[in-house]
């Protein structure tokens, strides 16, 4: 009895190996199967030569058609930001980088599968009309923007100046919709502002600087050093750094706002992807002296890609506090790699990381101190913004205009007392003589 026991088991066990074997057998063969490059082309090839002889529309069958249609459909299945670009886009990129374009002065991204909002470029036809940060276009002269890439989504919103657009915007928050007739204009904008939307950069008797950017475009960081200058005369002994809203723009303009504040030679950020090509680091190359002064920089989630780069960087290194709301999460590389019949591929091909190894990319940077504004507040300081403030803003009810006029900027507030105290308590330890003795 207790050897045909005991044979059972070797029986059951010698099964089970053998099933055990078998599936993992089975999940090697499936795995090969899915990374077998022939295997998988021969598949590609019978579905479309069958699309080819059987679909309805002739029209639309020829190989050209297909084959582009299916890389689209290839990039489009990576991320947001990748795409195959055909002949005709690929001209109207080159176009955009050589000069300025016709839009109404939004930067928009895929957030959820909807086309949304980052942030609007401040003075532009969006940023007057009231478009906001996470506002979703659902609509794009009359037609529904479901299916939409981003590229798709650039061609309408683009146009010659003068030339208009109707968009139908959904604000999520407070579920309302709006349909919104803009005028395109050149879109040229001043980065670099001081606290009243000009570039004057007074300093106030806390002797507590402020300086906003708009973006990062090619004259950013020299328009930086020249407010910085104007602050610095006025005896400047703290800086905020207001970077809500900015959704970024170029990366060596990233790094050289960074330097203002670093040593030469430390490390901003640096790119990895899987080839050594796509690995890049990113140091500071100033050569002035470095101010010590106390800073805070202030985000939301209309900070976005060059933006989160100088935030993450100055927090990491710990030469600045963070404050505000979490960043909007974009830090990914996008390389344009052109093909032989003039086709070119928008490809992701590395991510951003601070100093510190973070990655930016879908996480954001979240502030040390979190100050959540209320989606009336942010509308309300985006019209003050405006050129003429709330007086240019017709539409408006007295009540309104009130409310505008008086609301409080409190992530603005908290920077202020935060470096009024730190500033307070630094002086007093460099000036014991000067603290009262109990």
């Amino acid at each position: 009895m207790k050897k045909r026991i005991f044979y059972g088991l070797i029986v059951a066990v010698i099964g089970l190996n053998l099933l055990v074997g078998v599936q993992i057998y089975l999940n090697s063969v499936q795995a090969a199967d899915k990374d077998q490059a022939w295997a998988n082309i021969e598949l590609f090839t019978r579905v479309m030569e069958r699309v080819r002889r059987d679909y309805v529309d002739a029209d639309k069958v020829s190989y050209q058609d297909l084959i582009r249609g299916a890389l689209k459909g290839m990039l489009g299945t990576l991320d947001p930001h990748s795409e195959f670009m055909e002949p005709q886009k690929y001209d109207e990129l080159k176009k955009d980088t050589e000069g300025a374009f016709g839009g109404v002065g939004i930067v928009i991204g895929l957030r959820d599968s909807f086309l949304t909002v980052i942030a609007p470029i401040e003075d532009s036809p969006a940023f007057k009309a009231g478009v906001f940060g996470g506002d979703r276009i659902i609509k794009i002269d009359g037609k529904s923007t479901e299916k939409f890439s981003l590229a798709d989504a650039v061609k309408k919103l683009r146009g010659d100046p003068g030339s208009a657009v109707n968009v139908t915007v959904l604000r999520p928050s407070s579920g309302q919709i709006r349909d919104i007739k803009l005028v395109r204009a050149e879109i040229k904008v001043d980065s670099v502002k001081d606290v009243n939307g000009k570039r004057d950069f007074p300093i106030g008797e806390n002797k507590i600087g402020y300086v906003r950017l708009t973006q990062f475009g090619e004259k950013t960081a020299d328009d930086l050093q020249r407010g910085l200058k104007r602050l610095d005369a006025q005896g400047m002994q703290a800086l905020i750094l207001d970077l809500r809203d900015n959704p970024g723009g170029l990366l060596d303009q990233a790094v050289k706002v960074c330097e203002k504040f670093l040593p030469n030679g430390q490390l901003v950020v640096s790119t990895e992807g899987r080839s050594a090509a796509n690995r890049q680091y990113f140091r500071a190359e100033g050569r002035d002296k470095q101010p010590d002064y106390p800073m805070v920089v202030l985000v939301n989630g209309g900070s976005a890609s060059a933006s989160e780069i100088v935030a993450g960087c100055l927090q990491d290194l710990k030469r600045a506090i963070i404050v505000g709301e979490n960043t909007f999460g974009k830090g990914s590389v996008q390389s344009i790699l052109p093909l032989e019949d003039g086709s070119a591929l928008r490809l992701t091909t590395a991510k951003y990381y601070t100093p510190s190894h973070r990655v930016i990319h879908e996480k954001g940077i979240k502030p040390d101190i979190e100050i959540p504004m209320t989606l009336e507040a942010e509308e309300a300081l985006a019209i003050r913004r405006m050129p003429g403030g709330v007086d240019a803003v017709d539409s408006l009810d007295a009540k309104k205009k009130d409310f505008i006029r008086n609301v409080r900027d409190t992530q603005l507030d908290r920077a202020m007392d935060l470096l009024k105290g730190i500033t307070l308590y630094t002086h007093r330890l460099n000036h014991p003589e000067n603290v009262a003795q109990n």
